[in-house]
């Protein structure tokens, strides 16, 4: 078990940065190195934070919240890498050109409702780690490469959870890894591309399902005004107020966000 320091002495505030500072570190943590979360031993993982803090005793608040500020620097890479960001995203982006919409919602639009969306599906491995490793990790049941290692391991099943077979595969075989007896056996090194690579294959899927309705739209459109001879007049300008229309009558919106939130089980 990791030594700790005694909290007496820290004023409410202080106390309840240094809890926020570990919980936020954990998270970060887990995400940013889910290699060495999986493959190190925990052992070894505690003798590492014991040789930083030196003697055996854990970085002050002050350092804590450095190593946190620096873990926020990569926060964007794991957000777009190892949730489901990605597919909705490319999803929304999708939706918004085959409105023929060039900036109707606005990029901050999307990504703010890309982000939030993101966290209703991500709910439950937020949840689980939570439940495995702060909690425990805050009450100093566990030391932090164990709660380390329980964060990378809730990630490691969403990710392998979503990620085709094939993709896994591919990845291996290139990689030359052996063959692996279970899924929890997959390093993070192969899972990550290949979690990458089967969520651009289904938000492109899913973006060509949302199209094709409104390809048919603008065909109906354009071979219209070909008969009546109105070749100098853009069909897009016709097409977008029928386009507009189907979308609202169906409720699009709420079917886009239901399919994609369904689309990863939730």
């Amino acid at each position: 078990m990791l030594a700790r320091t005694p909290a007496a002495g820290l004023t409410p505030r202080s106390r309840w940065l240094r809890r926020a500072a570990l919980a936020g570190g954990l998270v970060l943590l887990a995400a940013a190195t889910p290699a060495l979360a999986q493959e190190a031993e925990a052992s070894g993982l505690t003798r590492a934070v014991n040789e930083i803090g030196g003697n055996g005793r854990p970085l002050s608040l002050s350092l804590q919240i450095l190593v946190l500020m620096s873990l926020l620097t990569v926060l964007p890479s794991l957000l777009l890498m190892m949730t489901s960001f990605t597919r909705i995203i490319i999803v929304l982006s999708i939706l918004r050109h085959a409105l023929g919409l060039q900036q109707t919602p606005p990029n901050q639009v999307l990504v703010g409702l890309s982000l939030f969306l993101s966290l209703f599906v991500m709910q439950p491995v937020i949840t689980e780690v939570n439940r495995v490793a702060i909690e425990p990790y805050g009450q100093e049941q566990i030391d932090i490469g164990t709660a380390v290692a329980r964060s990378g391991d809730a990630l490691h099943g969403f990710m392998m959870t979503q990620t085709r077979k094939s993709d896994l595969m591919m990845f291996a075989k290139i990689a030359k890894a052996p063959t692996y007896a279970s899924p929890k056996d997959v390093p993070f090194s192969i899972l990550l591309p290949a979690f990458v690579t089967s969520e651009l294959k289904t938000a492109f899927q899913i973006g060509f399902l949302i199209f094709l309705p409104f390809l048919i739209i603008d065909l109906i459109v354009a071979s219209s005004l070909m008969s009546l001879g109105m070749m100098m007049l853009s069909p897009t300008v016709i097409s977008m107020p029928f386009k507009l229309l189907l979308f609202v009558l169906v409720d699009g919106w709420a079917l886009t966000m239901g399919s994609l939130a369904s689309s990863f089980g939730t």
